[in-house]
């Protein structure tokens, strides 16, 4: 089994607390931290190269994210680095680019999250949508399409739908950090 690609660039080095499940495949670089329990999921690339990126716990990077910032540029001396609060749900295939995702924020499947935006907690991006550079998407709400405009208000079944979702991706993350340390014991042996 081959394992993550974890690599320093510009004397950074990613840091990963050792609770975090980084699945086969996956390639992170440079100023990268991932907080405790959180999940990276086969094939995503998180890319801090010219800004850095934050995982906050308990968050999932579901397979095939991916992950970037924005450098310094004139007039936005700091440029966007990409923060990613705690108990936040990332659907597969997602792009998230120079963003802010609140804590409990949720991007669906293949949705795009662009440069100076920002998710607030307890809000979602649905599959698919794409959330133009600026945009900040306000608690409660599902925001859809391509631009991503208000759909609707979020219902206490969405929202705790979401945090259930969180709670299911920490539990599945431990079972395949386990299943990976026993497939790595089994080939040492």
């Amino acid at each position: 089994m081959t394992g993550p690609t974890i690599l320093p660039i510009n004397g950074k080095y990613p840091r990963i607390h050792d609770s975090a499940f980084i699945a086969a495949g996956v390639v992170i670089v440079g100023d990268v931290e991932i907080g405790p329990e959180a999940s990276v999921w086969y094939n995503c690339v998180i890319r801090a190269d010219i800004n850095h990126i934050r995982i906050g716990a308990r968050s999932n990077i579901q397979d095939g994210t991916v992950i970037h910032c924005d450098s310094p540029k004139p007039g936005n001396p700091d440029g966007h680095p990409t923060i990613i609060g705690e108990d936040v749900l990332i659907g597969h295939l997602a792009m998230v680019h120079g963003c802010i995702l609140h804590p409990r924020a949720f991007v669906g499947l293949g949705a795009i999250v662009m440069d100076g935006c920002e998710i607030e907690a307890d809000a979602m991006l649905a599959a698919g949508a794409m959330l133009t550079p600026g945009k900040r998407l306000p608690s409660g709400q599902l925001w859809q399409g391509r631009p991503a405009k208000y759909a609707r208000d979020l219902s206490e079944a969405d929202i705790a739908g979401m945090k259930a979702g969180v709670a299911g991706y920490v539990i599945n993350a431990a079972m395949h950090k386990a299943a990976a340390q026993d497939a790595i014991r089994a080939a040492s042996a």
